[in-house]
């Protein structure tokens, strides 16, 4: 799994107008090509009568599938660099669809190029983008007298406690960046004695969106 990677959280829009040409950027997280595709069609639908649908998609935490079309507009001049733009925001899981509505004037390969661009990055000021994290939830047991020291660790080490279970033992569930997991198990046994008992829970993705904390 990869370590980190930026995702469209909450997907968003956007519109430029060049010498009357309406470009309008409609940009949507996907998990798929299939979700992609149906994204395209449903803009194609709703400005049915737009005279370009163009678009770019990025899927896969490596970005394993990318795919782009003109639209009819002159090769090279819309898909590519809306795609252009995704990556170099480094963004996966994401389509992006821009609509034209032809006002009359032509505007070259370069006047293309840059509208299409610029409604992209307006349709991406509208959208929520998160930084997904690699990292592991640990389950941390102990006895009462342990609970205090393994809670005071986990705040100095700016680790997020995503559930506590207090039964005849405390059963801490720590969400822990993985490069910081070795660091962090270490606290604890040290910090313990090894009187805690710590079990790896699964890896997850994390990440904060709004200032609201966000597991995968």
């Amino acid at each position: 799994m990869v370590e980190s990677y930026k995702i469209v959280y909450q997907g968003g829009s956007g519109e430029l107008v060049e010498k009357k040409s309406r470009f309008i950027a409609d940009i949507r997280p996907v998990s798929g090509e299939e979700e992609a595709l149906a994204f395209v069609e449903e803009i194609r639908k709703k400005y049915w009568d737009a005279r370009h649908h163009c678009f770019a998609y990025i899927i896969g935490d490596r970005g394993q599938t990318a795919r782009c079309s003109d639209g009819g507009e002159p090769s090279q001049t819309a898909g590519k660099p809306m795609m252009d733009v995704l990556a170099g925001e480094g963004l996966h899981d994401v389509c992006a669809v821009v609509t034209r509505y032809f006002g009359g004037t032509l505007l070259g390969t370069g006047g293309l190029v840059r509208a299409y661009s610029g409604a992209v990055k307006a349709g991406l000021e509208d959208c929520v983008i998160v930084e997904k994290k690699l990292a592991v939830r640990l389950e941390v047991t102990t006895d009462y007298n342990g609970s205090g020291k393994i809670q005071y660790i986990a705040a100095q080490a700016g680790m997020d406690t995503l559930d506590v279970q207090y039964t005849d033992k405390v059963v801490f569930v720590f969400l822990v960046p993985v490069s910081e997991e070795g660091r962090f198990r270490s606290q604890i046994t040290e910090g313990t004695s090894g009187r805690a008992h710590i079990k790896k829970v699964d890896e997850v993705y994390y990440g904060m969106g709004q200032g609201e904390l966000i597991v995968f």
